[in-house]
């Protein structure tokens, strides 16, 4: 057994033991441990299952480096999936769980699936599941994909904070670099936030140690402490800045023993990202066995930890790094020998190999020897020291590029960038003394650096050849070998963004932090080319992972996206109405207390022969008012609106710069200069936000501006054939014949002392009228109009049967019938792209070749015989039902109309206007229906309701 807690020494307290359970089993820990020094201090060697093998993985690392030893840890009953146990402070009363291994991760019943390794080389499930098809092995892969388990009842509080924060400097680790750059700025007069994820400032000192200006280097840590909180800052621990977004923000997320964890968005003046390096392994045949691990994390498991995680430990190294763990490990009681790569090797006391490399590792489920040099020497841990990887994901996030430094062996940040530094270790200055100077210029910092005994550091780079022989693993928790890069290359993805996917190098949990730079070299051997020439993948944020429940802080449910309420609500619920979310408003959605498919079925018929009322009061309402306005409306528009006439009314689309629909409604032109643009209650608040953006970056700001009047205006709509009858008869001073308001036209009135707009508009394809007045006026008229429904023959309606309304006439709702792919033409609206000239936004997609596909998913309707069910929505049309059948689009809307008495529904179909009368499958969740394209508008294709006719239905 490797792996046990020394007497004495280390940052841990002996006299607080702490009890917790992995995989089921007893275990003792002490405060100040984490959940992976515990194991090890325990001689637990397998702590995980790789994700694609099953192989035993060890502990590899000390921090969020660490690939393999990923745990689900029960605290109180509640689970919290993928935690990396080298971070997770250790609790009493834990139960911590490998991932990827049942019952236990020493007994994975699943480890039989890396003796079929050789079938299972990099991109195998791209060529094996695809006969006879994939839904046969869908079940299965999904099973078996992903690392923890969710809990659902672990649903954390909403009350994560989120805090603003500005400062002169912001400095990112507080190792050497990240102090003396803060001590530089604070002495300064400068505001100085500094950061660290660890518990405690001083970085890799707080391990290795060292000497600052001639005294130990707490004294120095200290008294940059003081400075900082002097000149106004702050130094922040448990702290990891995880991201770098436009305008230099940080986001940083703070992690509070006592407090709900917090989120800082930081907006500093000058960046320094001095975050360190991480030491990567050598690609040596069976390096992933438990007990092999990295140098540096084994010295900061014995030096905070107080653990020696072997007692033979052999150490495989290219550079002098791995000497100071090597002594000090040894100095605490392990046998250790050394196998460096190179022929001049530092002076030592220890036994040390020159010129050899490791050959090979025994032992499956723990190191037991290595083999180098020809002999085999005794061994129950394996430290290996590769070189070192700056950490430049900051740098890189904020788009910054690397070169490839032949002195250090490693990736560095290249040109600078405005407002961000980098120092220390992540700039490849990887001695004590080179460290505080670069860190001590970064921060701005004048005169001498704090001083340190100058150091040295030398790496020769043992990259392996591309046909080396035996398993040699580059990514460890993803299981990506060096023969999978070999392979990728040979089957042509020679580009590093191909090589990451294909074999999913760097896509583990850690994303590819002790992976990357082995995995370049591996593919410039074999691309022959150099490292630089090859490239980096993209570094994305978060650095690490972060709780979603962080990142949404207490922006969730109503404090995320406040629900939109009606003027009328009250009202609305005094007459039974059932209350739904529509496009982020609570509307009715039916009336009655009884079932809700006889009520809305109840509500659409009585609308098609008497008259109904809806609430409409949620439909944007967005003023544009200037001389220029006719010019943004223009611009902001797929139909042209400048020559709307005063009074009249224009149906059309709004389109994303893609030229696809991104909402559509109607404007009225209130007077020469004042437009009102009437959009979908759900798009509002995106449709104001547009044309004022567009009315700064392209109009002349004082020519033309836009108010938001949405919530000002309250609309009652009534619908139906006798809808004028009950508008003449409110007495609303309004001329209603259809020489003096026809279709598509408004008037302007007053009710109750205050502005009254009657539109004649419709959503139903019946005579409607819309009614707006002031949100305070509104109940007045509701009450009035509510009055005179049984008259003639009406009643309330809700949104359900309004839905079931539009789409017998082919009414489509953007988002439900549209897709983000859907342009105008799509729907049949061809006008505007023949003939507009000028520029409006979307105008140049519509004309590229992708817009012209003839097989562009188009908008139809679907029938299906009679006395069936309607299509489920979101079912799927296709050509035939055999083996193989591909997608032609999928069913958007689905009712059973109580008018036609039938089923009713609208789809997008590939080429669908084309196919109108062919008879297609509809596959939904293993059922095959039949259905015959139609056109979408079902009932009264001539239009004659919209101007009081009764159409035969």
């Amino acid at each position: 057994m490797s792996g046990f807690r020394l007497p004495t020494g280390g940052a841990i307290d002996r006299g607080r033991p702490l009890a917790f359970t992995f995989d089921g089993a007893p275990y003792l820990g002490a405060a100040g441990d984490s959940i992976a020094s515990a194991l090890l201090a325990n001689g637990v060697r397998i702590v995980g299952r790789s994700f694609k093998h099953h192989r035993p993985r060890g502990v590899w690392g000390a921090w969020t480096e660490d690939p393999n030893a990923i745990v689900d840890v029960t605290r109180g009953g509640l689970t919290t999936p993928n935690l990396r146990a080298a971070v997770e402070s250790l609790e009493n009363d834990l139960a911590v769980r490998s991932v990827n291994a049942w019952p236990s991760a020493a007994d994975d019943r699943s480890a039989v699936i890396d003796s079929f390794a050789r079938f299972m080389p990099s991109g195998f499930y791209y060529k094996t599941f695809v006969w006879p098809r994939w839904e046969t092995f869908e079940p299965m892969v999904r099973a078996m994909a992903g690392l923890g388990r969710l809990d659902p009842r672990n649903r954390p509080p909403a009350d994560n904070p989120h805090v603003n924060a500005h400062c002169d400097m912001l400095v990112v680790g507080a190792g050497a670099a990240g102090l003396a750059a803060a001590n530089a700025a604070a002495r300064a007069g400068r505001t100085v936030i500094l950061v660290d994820d660890h518990a405690d400032i001083g970085g890799q000192l707080a391990h290795r140690g060292g000497t600052i200006d001639g005294g130990d280097w707490r004294a120095f840590a200290d008294g940059v402490r003081a400075a900082v909180v002097a000149a106004g800052g702050r130094v922040m621990t448990s702290t990891t800045a995880f991201g770098v977004y436009d305008g230099n923000l940080v986001c940083a997320w703070e992690r509070r023993a006592q407090l709900p964890d917090a989120l800082w968005r930081i907006w500093p003046k000058r960046i320094v990202a001095a975050a360190g390096a991480i030491e990567r392994p050598l690609v040596v045949p069976d390096n992933d066995r438990p007990g092999v691990m990295s140098a540096d994390a084994a010295l900061v498991y014995l030096r905070r930890h107080a653990v020696l995680v072997g007692r033979r430990i052999a150490v495989a190294t290219n550079n002098d790094s791995a000497y100071a763990a090597a002594e000090a490990l040894a100095e605490a009681g392990a046998a250790v020998e050394i196998f460096d790569s190179r022929a001049d090797v530092p002076a030592t006391t220890l036994k040390v190999t020159p010129s050899v490399v490791v050959e090979a590792v025994e032992g499956r489920s723990g190191v037991t020897a290595v083999k180098a040099g020809g002999r085999t020497h005794a061994a129950d841990v394996l430290l290996l020291s590769g070189g070192w990887t700056p950490t430049v994901h900051l740098f890189m996030q904020a788009r910054g590029k690397l070169r490839w430094d032949e002195r250090v062996a490693a990736l560095v940040p290249a040109a600078a960038i405005e407002g961000l530094r980098v120092a220390g270790a992540a700039n490849g200055a990887f001695t004590l003394d080179a460290a505080l100077r670069e860190g001590h210029a970064a921060g701005g910092g004048e005169g001498p650096a704090p001083n340190a005994p100058p150091g040295l550091y030398r790496v020769t780079p043992v990259w392996p050849a591309p046909d080396a022989p035996g398993r040699r693993w580059i990514d460890f928790q993803s299981d990506v070998t060096l023969k999978d890069v070999a392979l990728a290359a040979r089957e042509g993805y020679a580009s590093v963004e191909h090589l990451k996917r294909y074999t999913t190098l760097g896509m583990a949990t850690d994303q590819g932090k002790t992976s990357s730079v082995n995995g370049l070299a591996a593919l410039a051997a074999v691309a022959g080319r150099g490292i630089e020439e090859i490239g980096t993948t993209t570094y994305r944020p978060p650095f690490t992972p972060v709780p979603m429940t962080v990142v949404g802080g207490r922006r969730r449910g109503q404090l995320m996206n406040p629900l939109k309420r009606l003027p009328l609500e009250a009202d609305h619920r005094a007459d039974g109405a059932q209350m739904r979310e529509y496009g982020g408003w609570l509307r009715p959605a039916w009336y009655g207390p009884d079932d809700s498919d006889l009520a809305i079925q109840r509500e659409a018929k009585r609308a098609r022969e008497t008259v109904a009322l809806f609430d409409g009061s949620s439909l944007g309402k967005i003023e544009v008012i200037g001389p220029d306005a006719d010019k943004l409306v223009d611009f902001h528009s797929y139909n042209r609106l400048s020559t709307l006439g005063v009074g009249k009314i224009r149906y059309g689309f709004m389109l994303s710069e893609a030229g696809t629909v991104f909402d559509d409604g109607v404007t009225l032109r209130l007077a020469p200069d004042r437009f009102l643009v009437s959009c979908s209650s759900g798009h509002a608040d995106a449709v104001a936000m547009r044309l004022e953006v567009w009315r700064q970056d392209r109009f002349d700001p004082r020519r033309v501006v836009v108010h938001d009047a949405t919530a000002h205006w309250a609309t009652l709509t009534l619908s139906g054939p006798r809808a004028r009858d009950l508008v003449a008869a409110l007495d609303l001073g309004v001329a209603l014949d259809d020489a003096a308001l026809p279709h598509m036209a408004f008037a302007t009135g007053r009710f109750a002392g205050a502005p009254l707009r009657v539109a004649r508009v419709s959503f139903t394809g019946d005579r409607s009228y819309e009614m707006s007045v002031p949100a305070s006026r509104a109940r007045s008229l509701r009450e009035r109009i509510v009055a005179a429904l049984p008259a003639f023959g009406g009643g309330l309606m809700g949104s359900e049967a309004l839905m079931i309304l539009r789409a017998e006439k082919g009414y489509v709702v953007v988002g439900k019938d549209t897709d983000g792919a859907t342009m105008p033409h799509d729907l049949g609206v061809l006008g505007p792209r023949a003939q507009r000239k000028d520029e409006y936004i979307g105008k140049r997609s519509l004309f590229l070749p992708a817009a012209e596909d003839p097989d562009r998913k188009q908008l139809v309707g679907l029938a299906v015989e009679p006395g069936e069910q309607p299509l489920p929505t979101g079912a799927h049309v296709v050509e035939d039902a055999g083996q193989g059948r591909r997608s032609l689009g999928y069913v958007t809307s689905s009712y059973r109309s109580p008018t036609l008495e039938r089923p009713i529904a609208l789809g997008l179909v590939a080429g669908g206007a084309a196919r109108i009368g062919q008879t297609l499958a509809v596959y939904h969740l293993g059922a095959v229906r039949r259905a015959r394209i139609v056109s979408p508008v079902a009932f009264d294709p001539e239009g004659g309701r919209l101007h009081g006719g009764r159409a035969d239905a």
